[in-house]
């Protein structure tokens, strides 16, 4: 689960991490108000409008409506509610949006920290995430603070630091120094960027984060060291022991289909392609995919019914599958292993007949626990359904379906 700058950064300073400070704000006039009260806590004159949207790319993003920037400065406290107002209700275009962009509902008021010092400020990457093939948790630092981290490690792979950290041992204070060691600090901005990492990953672990992604860190003219921005994703089968971090779900930022299908209890992923897919099991649902690119289609989802398939489940997947307007066929692929093919096949006519006329043409491939019969049952239903056993066969049927 993804949530807000705003957000992380509320769940980072609770665990200590260092922040730049800002208020949330939906209104232009919430907006000033933020920024008066920001001023009167930090002393800051100067005041940084930050979209709030579950993308990155934000300062380099345009709104349609007004061509703003997702990100701008208000270099004073009368300019805050013109620039909100410039970038609210808007609809915001990233690198990470797509051309549709993403319509703007808040936004965070933030203080200016790269005010002038002793030294100038300095950006550093930062994130924390799971290496699977390792099985540890690994830090990814980078002196290439505020670029895109995919950039540098394939221009510059030399500057990715990485440190592994074992789960059961955690993090050991000389691994923060090697990595503070790593991106040449020193001084009291060495021993600030030691706290920071060893607090950012104490709250890495307590959220039970899939990853976080700090860009930039900064290192101010003062040597103190703060996110400036962050990005967090909650692991979601964790969010049970989280209430509090559940509460912080944003459903306006989520794709609608994906909200319904979960109500359902299915696992939807919106795709781009022309065949709808309904399977049972995740790792199906991957072959599946490649057998529809095989037989010269693209996938329309992600769509994994579970084990307990019937046809309630099956009605909700037709219906949440029709409303792309792209998808020209249906290929439901069942390993009868857990529920029977018979039953499949029954709560597929079922379906079918609660929901009327389907438009487009449908392939039922099953396989495994009473397969015949329920090819038979489809075969036998008088409805615009065909059966196929093998894998080759339902292929066969979408390529024909798809022509």
């Amino acid at each position: 689960m993804n949530i807000h700058e705003y957000q992380a950064k509320e769940l980072l300073k609770g665990y200590g991490v260092r922040i730049q400070e800002g208020i949330v704000a939906d209104t232009p006039e919430g907006a000033l108000e933020a920024a008066k009260k920001l001023n009167a806590e930090t002393g800051t004159s100067w005041y940084v409008i930050k979209a709030q949207i579950h993308a990155g790319g934000r300062g380099k993003g345009k709104v349609k409506e007004t061509d703003s920037n997702g990100v701008v400065l208000a270099k004073k406290l009368e300019d805050v509610s013109e620039k909100a107002k410039n970038i609210l209700g808007g609809t915001l275009v990233t690198i990470q949006t797509g051309a549709e962009g993403k319509k703007v509902n808040k936004i965070l008021v933030a203080e200016d920290v790269y005010y002038p010092g002793a030294s100038e400020p300095k950006e550093y990457y930062l994130s924390i995430l799971l290496d699977r093939a390792k099985g540890c948790n690994v830090i990814m630092a980078s002196t290439e603070g505020g670029m895109d981290i995919e950039e540098v490690a394939e221009k510059h792979p030399e500057k990715i630091i990485k440190e592994w950290v074992d789960p059961k041992v955690g993090l050991q204070g000389f691994q923060a120094r090697k990595v503070a060691f790593k991106l040449g600090l020193e001084g009291n901005a060495f021993k600030e960027m030691v706290k920071f990492i060893t607090s950012l990953y104490s709250a890495y672990i307590g959220s039970d984060a899939s990853q976080f992604e700090i860009n930039p860190v900064l290192k101010t003219s003062d040597d103190k060291i703060l996110a400036v921005d962050a990005k967090v994703n909650l692991d979601d089968n964790s969010l049970f022991r989280h209430k509090n971090l559940a509460e912080l779900r944003d459903l306006a930022e989520e794709d609608p289909l994906e909200v319904e299908a979960g109500k359902s209890g299915l696992n939807y992923v919106k795709l781009d392609g022309n065949v709808g897919c309904m399977v049972n099991g995740a790792g199906l649902a991957m072959a599946t995919m490649d057998m529809i690119k095989l037989s010269g289609g693209e996938p329309a989802n992600f769509l994994d019914v579970g084990g307990g398939a019937n046809a309630t489940t099956v009605e909700a997947g037709f219906r949440i599958i029709l409303q792309d307007p792209n998808v020209k066929a249906i290929l439901i692929n069942v390993f009868g292993g857990i529920v029977r093919c018979d039953r499949i096949a029954n709560g597929v006519v079922e379906a079918y007949k609660s929901i009327g006329d389907i438009p487009v043409p449908i392939i039922v491939r099953l396989q495994g626990t009473n397969a015949e019969e329920g090819a038979r049952i489809i075969d036998e239903s008088g409805l615009k359904v065909s059966s196929a056993i093998t894998l080759k066969e339902a292929a066969q049927k979408v390529r024909a379906a798809i022509a």
